[in-house]
This record gives structure tokens, C-alpha cells and sequence, in this order.
């Protein structure tokens, strides 16, 4: 006799459904409560820290312009200078080589304008040729990149091709083509030359003071106090400041004049040994 197994009681089956049912709800109603309780970030404005950030972002502005301003003054004002001194330089070689109207020779010149090219300062041991214009004016001659004689006023000094007196210049020791940043490294006996239309002049170094009050002036006069020259002769003065990067005091290098002569002979051995 066959016989037949009773089917699976269709309650239990149900009875389970709804209990997963009931426990899924619960699930998704526990999730939601959690993430309606979790704390919210403290916000990020508020006035200390805004002061802050701002006070950061100030600092690092003043940083950068002070770091453009030492850009431009150490290495900008520089090329300007130097591209302004080598054209000054180059003009006046040009005007000495050009033939005069009429082919007649021009009388010297022994006066000139504030600010007006006359002569190139050569210093072999420094690599330096510059242009030497008439008067110390910071914006006409020196921040031009070119040596500014002494030449006006009360600081009048002598012109190289004068008899006696001393031939003072003054030029930078930093920025504006720095042409005098390295003339504590001259010695005794080092050589200086000074051309100009009709000749050149040499000097030999002499002395130094490696530090005087700007009010010094005696370091310019026609016999140099503190040079060791106790007699009229014809002389040379280098100024420029010290300590480097200010203008508190003055530096001074001294020099005499061993020869003259006359640009048809060619440039002294100074220059081509």
C-alpha cells in the first residue's frame, strides 16, 4: 500500500517570513537613528581662525614682495646699470674716435656738465671698466652704474690732466652695476688707469682706510689727509661704502700717477699686459 507524506505545515513558513521581515525594519530603523545621532563637524569659520589664516596669508604676501624688492635691487638694478655704463662707455669712445669738422684737432675740454661722460675708469685687477661722469648725483651718475667725479661745490677736486691735485671719484660698492664692490682687494702697487679723449693716466695704488665717517672730507683734498702724501702731487682717490649693503661709513683707496701718455701711443701696459 502506498502511502503519502504529509506536506510542511504552511504556518511555520509564514510564521518565519514575517519575523525576517520584522528584523530587517528594525535593522534599517537602528541605521537610520545612528546616523541621525552622529555629531556634526564644528564649523571652520569661525573668528580666530579666520584672523589666523588671514594673518598667514598676509605673511607669506610680505615675504614675497620683500623677496621680489631684494630681487630687483641685487640683481636687476645691476643688469640695468651695467647695460646704461656700457653704453655711456661705448658713446664715448665713438665721439673720441670721430674726426672733428674740418679735420682740425678739438681744443681739450676741462669742464663739463653734471652728469656728462668724460673719461673710463679701468681697475685690470677687478675686471672693471667704467664710465666716469661729472658730479656724485645718485639718480644722474651712480645708480646709472657709472663713477661720479667730485667735481662741484665745496667737494671740487682735481681733473687728471691737471698739473697737481687729486682726481676723486666716488661709485657704488652694491647694486646699480656695483663697480667698486671689490676694492678692498687692491694693494699696494696695483694699477688704476684713467682714459679719456687726449691720454691716459696711470696710478699705482698707494694706500687704503677701510673705514671713515661720511663727513671725512679731508680724504678728497688736493694733498689727502691719512693717505701718507705730505706734499702736492698728482693723485687719485677712490670712495665708496662700507659696510656692504649700507651707507653708514666710507671706504677710501689711494693712488699716485706713474705716467701720462698721449692715446696716439696706444693703451698703457696696465691694460695689455
Amino acid at each position: 500500500m502506498t502511502t503519502v507524506a504529509p506536506s510542511a505545515p504552511t504556518e511555520g513558513r509564514a510564521a518565519r517570513r514575517r519575523a525576517a521581515q520584522e528584523a530587517a525594519k528594525r535593522a534599517a530603523r537602528n541605521t537610520r537613528r545612528r546616523g541621525g545621532r552622529r555629531r556634526k563637524r564644528p564649523a571652520s569659520g569661525g573668528p580666530a581662525v579666520i584672523a589666523s589664516r588671514l594673518g598667514g596669508e598676509l605673511f607669506i604676501t610680505v615675504g614675497l614682495v620683500m623677496l621680489l624688492f631684494v630681487a630687483y635691487q641685487l640683481w636687476y638694478t645691476n643688469l640695468l646699470a651695467e647695460r646704461t655704463a656700457n653704453g655711456a662707455a661705448g658713446s664715448l669712445r665713438q665721439t673720441w674716435e670721430r674726426p672733428p669738422d674740418g679735420g682740425a684737432a678739438a681744443p681739450p675740454v676741462t669742464a663739463f656738465e653734471p652728469g656728462q661722460g668724460f673719461a673710463i675708469l679701468h681697475i685690470p685687477k677687478l675686471d672693471v671698466k667704467v664710465p666716469v661722469a661729472e658730479g656724485i648725483s645718485k639718480p644722474k651718475v651712480l645708480d646709472k652704474g657709472m663713477v661720479g667725479h667730485y667735481g662741484e661745490g665745496a667737494l671740487k677736486t682735481a681733473m687728471p690732466a691737471d698739473e697737481q691735485g687729486n682726481f676723486a671719484v666716488a661709485g657704488h660698492r652694491n647694486t646699480h652695476g656695483e663697480p667698486f664692490r671689490y676694492i678692498n682687494r687692491l694693494v699696494p702697487g696695483d694699477p688704476v688707469v684713467v682714459e679719456t679723449r687726449d691720454a691716459y693716466y696711470t696710478y699705482e695704488t698707494t694706500s687704503s682706510l677701510a673705514q671713515t665717517p661720511p663727513t671725512n672730507v679731508g680724504v678728497i683734498k688736493p694733498v689727502p689727509e691719512g693717505s701718507g702724501f705730505t706734499y702736492p702731487g698728482r693723485y687719485i682717490t677712490l670712495t665708496t661704502c662700507t659696510p656692504e649693503f649700507t651707507s653708514t661709513y666710507r671706504m677710501i683707496v689711494w693712488g699716485r700717477m706713474t705716467e701720462e701718455r698721449p692715446r696716439s701711443q696706444g693703451p698703457p701696459p696696465a691694460l695689455t699686459s
